[in-house]
């Protein structure tokens, strides 16, 4: 199984601010959906309620939490990170969406990152672990802002050397 990481984040590494994201890229949210649909994404609590407290569409929400008495209709939960891994079974690659905190101790462990990268400086309270010199970039594509996504972005694959 392929551990993926997938995140955007700006040029300082913002992922967020205040539980939200800051920007609005309908490519970015396309090309989520399209890596995503048919696996399973780990998230931690927080990145469950920014997202609506609802399962995405045809895709298996792993839900992270140290609360033992949190309900999450349509999620599966798990207490830790290790734990939430071993509840994905027969998938080829599972992707962890978020927030901080899962991305830290995903990162020791993550095959592959899906990075995009927004063009831009926003002032965020919530940031991605900066990528080490073990990742190498594999992909990356860059796209010019345009009527419906309004900062250049780019989208990145990372692999470890």
């Amino acid at each position: 199984m392929i551990i993926s990481i997938i995140a955007a984040l700006d040029e300082n590494n913002v992922i967020g601010k205040d539980n939200k994201l800051i920007w609005h890229l309908p490519a970015d949210l396309k090309h989520f959906k399209e890596l995503t649909t048919g696996h399973h994404l780990i998230m931690g609590r927080k990145t469950w309620e920014s997202i609506g407290s609802k399962p995405l569409p045809n895709r298996t929400c792993i839900i992270i939490t140290r609360d033992k008495n949190y309900k999450a209709e349509g999620g599966m939960l798990a207490h830790s990170l290790e734990e939430a891994l071993s509840l994905v079974k027969n998938d080829e690659e599972v992707f962890i969406a978020g927030g901080a905190e899962i991305y830290k101790l995903a990162m020791r462990i993550a095959h592959k990152l899906y990075i995009t990268r927004v063009h831009h400086s926003f002032k965020g309270d919530t940031f991605f672990p900066v990528i080490g010199k073990e990742w190498f970039e594999a992909i990356n594509n860059d796209f010019e802002k345009d009527e419906k996504n309004k900062y250049d972005f780019s989208l990145c694959e990372y692999e470890k050397d």
